[in-house]
């Protein structure tokens, strides 16, 4: 969304007519030139791609979650964020200048913005410096400086290596890994292998080294470092030292990211990885190709909206559309006849002029003169302007080349893109437990796939020297897909940085077509899925197809969400999830979406996985901070809808309710704290790359940390515990619940039978609480059992079988039998 008060008014200038061959100029696209358009001027929706001035993120404040609600339902582009304040709600939203004043003149708080199109520039400017370092390096193969090469013995004797080894190539991308002997004549690869860290101070890149020195068997005598840009050195090994030294902590490599990173740049880059490793990952091609990073050519005429119209190819721009030009030429004479002429992809209509030898020509005349000349449908199609009757009269225009607007580099394909997912895992044959990690659904969130393409990185390059790391790789089958949603996310990086949506174009033919209106188009991938949908009447997507939060023309009509659900039915080890989303700093869980009359809400997890969820929330919140001391709030922690809002169709509630996937949302980009203001600060979808480095490092170690929690089920044999507590008794009652020694299930009966799978279940005692106390009016024998998440069955009985090894407790009441 988006309409602009800081463009120019286009005029159109009176011409004579040229051959198409000569320089065609684009005609501009009408904008507004104040804030308070004429009555039937020209209004565009979203601002032209060269010109996003305007269009920021802004926040509102609203009294309670009504009114957030409401706004949802209006299809406001709300970020995924929301703060409690003492007078209110504080969220956030993509808007124009005009969209912001409509909000006002409806009664809404609307304040100043977190980020507009400035921050999008200075990213943009970091980013191509980034990259142009690092193609400057990566054209040549690097030099390697050894430094130091020293082993060394420390405590029982124990042996350890250190080397540092400076490369020419500065960028974080270059990795270097060293490969020792075990001693005189034995082979060069035989005392072991290791990646190494890179060293920077101040920002500044000093050298590699490993992070700790690494323990080693046997003293080696040379030691070979090999750079992945092509760079190789041979040094021999010194003895340094001979006091025994505290072993230092075992080696860990990470932060392999240092810019912003495109689509197409992600996916090569886990491409890359799976080639580089080929043992322990893969690539898994899937099955639907998006629509692609393109779009049909248009041209716009006209500055007011009853004699604006505009035309549209029928091929993609990248694919001949570009090349039409059409001009409209005003004849010599009176009294001529409106005409439509075509050469090649060139098109020239010859304006109908009055005894005068003024045109007389309407923008629907024209319109209808374009579309029933049979040359020129093959070409392109015509529309008045959002609807509009088209009764003004048009005026000349010089050769007008269409364009797609698209401006990403010819390096960035237009055809369809094929979406990959990087599979990590020793053993890939679906018997162990598997992992879902995935990242950009929504195509503004760039911080994201960094994310992902660290926990990647992270995995596959400390797999040889970290136990740790190695028990994941070994025990788990890792799906990590760094962008959902690569043709919005390429849109973001080149044309719009504020899109959330894909490209997919479902605006063709109806009144949002128009050039002006491109910057709204999409589907919103988390909002395509099956379960809790608009369709099926849930809160927090709309029908309208420049909505922020469109849910599509129907229930997975997209290829990205398409390709999620078929990963997940043809992998069905997956039993754990991570969609990684921006910004805010939640950390959530299905359910995530309710019909908002009455708030009816998708069932509520069982009390059993919901109590799981928050156990594991410790493990993987802990690791998050454990990288910079980030805290994600506890009121930013819980099911979707409890800190957030209503997000009908998507894939987390997806996952869980049609196959049981145990699944999380991260929100990275957590408020920061300021000192002076003393005041929490929102970071937007698009910080600074400092700040957004920072995000993706912690964020990717809760992804590792979700992994270990994941392992932690597969290995998970232990059998619950439970017991009853009675919490209340009177003359003619007696109150009482269960409690487990780890997240589990408790089902029971109160009427003499054997529990099963069937019986009642322990539920929670309401949201955010924790369980139900269960009244009982009269002296029970209450019989019960607990399964855990892993299936594991209290007291090995079986609730299937005919065995009695339940657990039972008589609860008494005074006074009656």
């Amino acid at each position: 969304m988006g309409r602009s008060i800081n463009g120019r008014v286009g005029r159109v200038a009176v011409v004579l007519a040229l051959p198409i061959a000569l320089t065609l100029t684009l005609s501009p696209n009408p904008v507004l030139a104040d804030p308070s358009p004429q009555a039937g001027q020209v209004v565009p929706d979203r601002l032209p791609s060269t010109d996003q001035n305007g269009v920021a993120l802004l926040r509102i404040v609203v009294p309670d979650q009504d009114a957030v609600d409401r706004l949802n339902s209006m299809g406001v582009d709300l970020a995924e964020y929301k703060k409690p304040l003492d007078n209110g709600i504080e969220v956030h939203a993509v808007l124009s200048p005009q969209e912001a004043q409509d909000l006002r003149d409806q009664g809404f708080d609307v304040r100043g913005a977190i980020s507009d199109q400035t921050d999008y520039a200075q990213n943009q400017a970091e980013r191509k410096s980034a990259i142009m370092s690092a193609e400057a390096s990566a054209d040549e193969t690097d030099t390697l400086t050894p430094l130091r090469a020293e082993w060394f013995t420390s405590l029982d004797d124990q042996r350890f290596l250190s080397v540092e080894v400076k490369s020419s190539a500065t960028d974080a991308e270059t990795v270097l890994t060293a490969t020792w002997d075990s001693g005189p004549k034995t082979a060069p690869d035989s005392g072991g292998t290791a990646t190494m860290s890179r060293f920077t101070d101040a920002g500044q890149y000093m050298y590699h080294r490993f992070s700790a020195p690494l323990a080693i068997t046997a003293a080696p005598t040379k030691v070979t470092i090999t750079s992945s840009r092509g760079g190789s050195v041979t040094v021999p090994v010194a003895k340094w030292l001979g006091e025994k030294r505290k072993p230092p902590s075992r080696h860990y490599v990470e932060d392999f990211v240092d810019h912003y990173m495109d689509p197409t740049e992600v996916t090569g880059r886990i491409s890359s990885l799976a080639r580089q490793f080929p043992k322990i990952s893969e690539i898994v091609n899937l099955p639907n190709k998006t629509n692609g990073y393109r779009r049909a050519a248009q041209a716009q005429f006209g500055t007011a909206a009853a004699s604006t119209f505009y035309v549209t190819s029928k091929a993609y721009g990248s694919e001949g559309g570009n090349d039409i030009g059409v001009t409209l030429t005003q004849p010599a004479a009176a009294s001529a006849p409106l005409s439509v002429a075509v050469a090649g992809k060139n098109v020239t209509v010859s304006l109908a002029t009055d005894a005068s030898g003024a045109i007389s020509s309407t923008a629907r005349q024209v319109v209808d003169a374009l579309n029933a000349d049979t040359a020129v449908a093959a070409l392109l199609t015509a529309s008045t302007y959002r609807g509009n009757a088209g009764a003004g009269l048009v005026a000349a225009a010089p050769a007008t080349k269409l364009t797609d607007n698209l401006k990403a580099p010819a390096s960035v394909s237009r055809d369809p893109f094929q979406m990959k997912v990087l599979r990590i895992g020793k053993k890939r044959d679906g018997s162990k437990v598997g992992v879902f990690l995935y990242c950009q659904e929504h195509a503004r969130e760039w911080v994201t796939p960094l994310t992902c393409v660290e926990t990647a990185e992270r995995l596959l390059r400390n797999y040889d020297r970290d136990p740790a790391t190695r028990k994941l790789v070994d025990n788990l089958d890792i799906f990590i897909m760094p962008t959902v949603n690569p043709d919005g996310g390429t849109y973001s990086f080149y044309d719009y940085n504020m899109q959330r949506k894909n490209m997919t174009n479902y605006c063709a033919g109806t009144n949002s077509g128009d050039p002006a209106s491109r910057n709204s188009w999409g589907v919103d991938l988390n909002r395509n899925f099956t379960v809790g949908s608009f369709f099926d009447g849930y809160s927090g997507a709309s029908s309208s197809c420049t909505s922020g939060t469109f849910a599509g023309p129907s229930e997975l009509s997209e290829p990205e969400s398409s390709n999620e659900v078929w990963l997940t039915h043809q992998y069905p080890n997956i039993k754990f999830a991570m969609n990684t989303h921006s910004y805010g700093g939640y950390f959530m869980w299905p359910p995530g979406a309710y019909k908002t009359a009455g708030r009816e809400l998708l069932p509520r997890v069982d009390f059993g996985t919901e109590n799981y969820f928050w156990d594991a929330s410790t493990h993987i919140l802990s690791a998050v901070q454990a990288w910079r001391g980030t805290g994600i709030w506890p009121g930013q922690t819980g099911p979707v809808p409890d800190v957030l809002y209503s997000a009908a169709g998507n894939s987390a509630d997806e996952h869980w309710f049609n196959r049981g996937i145990i699944g999380w949302d991260f929100e990275v980009g957590a408020d920061v704290y300021n000192a002076t203001t003393k005041q929490f600060e929102p970071v937007g979808f698009q910080p600074d790359f400092a700040e957004g480095h920072e995000e993706a490092m912690e964020f990717a170690n809760g992804q590792i940390a979700i992994l270990e929690v994941a392992r932690a089920f597969s290995d998970d044999k232990d059998r619950p515990k439970s017991k009853l507590e009675v919490t209340g008794r009177t003359d003619s009652s007696a109150t009482f619940t269960f409690s487990t020694d780890e997240p589990a299930n408790v089902y029971y009966t109160l009427d003499g039978s054997r529990p099963t799978l069937n019986s009642p279940r322990l539920a929670a005692a309401g949201m955010r609480e924790g369980a139900q106390q269960i009244t009982v009016g009269k002296t029970t024998e209450v019989r019960w059992f607990a399964v855990d998440i892993a299936g594991n069955v209290e007291g090995n009985y079986k609730p299937d079988g005919h065995s009695n090894s339940y657990r039972k407790e008589t609860v008494k009441v005074r006074n009656v039998r």
